[in-house]
């Protein structure tokens, strides 16, 4: 097994035995029996599975599924739920899950929308009547029902061979064990401090002795074990209809939030079916509403149409820079007025594809022309989450992705449960026009945009990253990297790109020359130069898989935590 190079650490103070066996897990993830090759772009190659993860420990659990016999679905879950430990700040039981499937038997994709509901306590009216002018950013009101638990077990009963239970058994653990604080991860607490402070359920946790965790430092998580066993023991009814879930219910309440009871009992995963548009020679699938996976196909489409020869412009030109943010900024007019709960939205996924419409979008864009005129505000952007991918034997393929959205979501843990309730309602508008509008039971916009990519009606590529807004900005530049510039996984996850920003302005890393930069801001684009590996630029993920010889390359962002293995 090759894995490809990031910045992974190895955790310290193991005094425990089951202890050791983590941080053994660890040790091996970052190198000690895994080959390693000292140069960026070394894939992970093998002839049989591959897993990616937005950490080492959920990828190490992943693959050891497949090595066992699981199917990649087996190994997606197990990934996910260890990442509701490994990440705790970014995803977990209190947060939201979408996925899609590759099923090898029916040459199928489906799409798991694991993504909750907002709560029917109140009214649009009535929140407007307490003096509200918008959603808050965090607290009871953002909370909406979490459906990434319920998404787990559907997806292993319907596509996978071990048990909800098996799937949980190395997460439960790792919060038994505790989980052994990176550099990253301390980096991430301190940055939320403030926000931790304010909850005294959340500082208990997550500021130990009344400090942030330092690199090296145990962070015990008993709670979130029982919460897990309890799962485990009684399955995902425990959250929905059980003791946790009256639990969470009763918390919200007692502190004026939206959901009720009868929100949590009746939650569902939806299966659905997956979107997707050609390019480059290509099918790209990708999740529809209530996520952006369409913004990113209306991306591609411009820029199918702007120029068929794309590769032509020449990597991270001046060109081929402003093509794509041009790309970006047109669909993300669309995304930001239209985009929402499909059952909100005034416009359907194929009007907002239709080719003629595409052509004349594209055609406003000149790829050696100025920057756009704009006068917009910098959104706050909220990059908080993981995503997994799993490629079994028999080349099922899933492509997974799950969030809180802010760090530590809505900043609230429930008492005695470890479980960190996510902030998704925060997305919601108060303007009645807008299809994003609250509204009791709605599920609110996403920007999770999982993709697996076809060729020839087979999977050539599994891609997503996190990064919040940017996710579609990443993908983009990651797939053009592997399919106009010949790069591996690991060199096109490995190459400066840029990211758009919500003022119109251009976030660059400086990895990307200098005259390149110079030559953008003569065409009157504010570019702001990134030095370093900033998670700002998403933590790209991805498995290529040849199709002839069967073989899985992977590669994964050290932006981020992530780490690639295959066998």
């Amino acid at each position: 097994m090759h894995a490809p190079r990031t910045r992974c650490r190895r955790p310290g103070r193991a005094p425990a035995t089951l202890l050791a066996v983590v941080v053994a897990i660890m040790t091996t993830a970052c190198g000690t029996t895994v080959a390693r090759d000292p140069d960026p772009g070394r894939d992970a190659r093998g002839n049989t599975g591959a897993v990616t993860a937005g950490h080492p420990l959920a990828a190490e659990a992943g693959l050891r599924v497949l090595e066992a016999g699981g199917l990649a679905m087996d190994a997606a879950i197990t990934a996910a739920a260890m990442l509701a430990v490994a990440r705790p700040h970014m995803n977990g039981v209190g947060g939201d899950t979408f996925l899609l499937y590759y099923d090898a038997a029916t040459n199928l994709t489906y799409a798991l929308n694991g993504s909750g509901r907002a709560g029917s306590a109140k009214t649009l009216e009535e929140l407007k009547a307490e003096g509200l002018e918008r959603m808050p950013g965090s607290g009871p009101l953002s909370v909406s029902v979490p459906g990434a638990v319920g998404a787990w077990a559907e997806g292993l009963r319907r596509f996978g061979t071990i048990s909800f239970a098996a799937a949980l058994e190395p997460a439960i653990a790792l919060a038994t064990a505790g989980l052994p604080v990176s550099e990253r991860l301390a980096e991430d607490i301190a940055g939320a401090e403030a926000k931790l402070r304010r909850e005294p359920e959340a500082a208990r946790i997550f500021l130990p002795g009344g400090a942030p965790p330092q690199p090296g430092d145990i962070l015990p998580r008993p709670d979130l074990a029982e919460t897990l066993r309890t799962l485990q023991d009684r399955g995902p009814d425990a959250l929905y209809t059980g003791a946790l879930g009256r639990k969470i219910v009763q918390f919200l309440q007692a502190r004026g939030g939206l959901i009720t009871h009868n929100d949590m009992a009746d939650y569902l995963p939806e299966w659905t079916q997956p979107i997707s548009t050609r390019y480059q020679g290509l099918q790209v699938m990708a999740f529809p509403p209530n996520t952006q996976g369409v913004t990113l196909l209306e991306e591609l489409a411009i820029l199918q149409h702007v120029d068929p020869d794309l590769a032509a412009l020449g990597h991270n030109s001046a060109d081929y820079l402003h093509t794509v943010s041009e790309a970006i900024r047109l669909a993300f007019i669309d995304r930001d007025r239209e985009v929402a709960d499909p059952q909100a939205m005034r416009v359907s996924v194929d009007e907002l594809l239709d080719e003629t419409r595409i052509r004349t979008l594209a055609a406003t864009i000149d790829p050696s022309g100025p920057a756009p005129r704009l006068e917009t505000e910098a959104a706050e952007d909220h990059p908080n989450t993981v995503y997994v991918i799993a490629v079994d034997q028999y080349g099922n393929v899933v492509s997974l992705i799950q969030s809180l959205f802010a760090t530590f979501g809505s900043g609230l843990v429930v008492p005695d449960t470890g479980i960190v309730l996510q902030n998704r309602g925060s997305l919601f508008t108060f303007e009645e026009d807008h299809p994003n509008v609250f509204a009791p039971r709605r599920r609110p916009f996403h920007t999770l945009c999982p993709v697996i990519v076809l060729s020839n009606e087979r999977p050539w590529l599994a891609l997503g990253t996190p990064g919040g807004d940017g996710q579609t900005h990443t993908i983009v530049q990651v797939l053009n990297n592997i399919r106009l510039f010949d790069m591996s996984p690991q060199e096109a996850i490995d190459a400066p790109r840029l990211r758009r920003l919500g003022d119109g302005s251009l976030a660059i890393e400086d990895r990307v020359p200098q005259d390149v930069r110079d030559a953008l801001e003569a065409r009157g684009y504010t570019v702001h130069a990134r030095s370093g590996w900033t998670a700002e630029f998403g933590g790209a993920q991805a498995v290529l898989v040849d199709q002839i010889a069967g073989r899985r390359r992977a590669g994964a962002d050290r932006r981020r935590e992530g780490w690639a293995l295959a066998y």
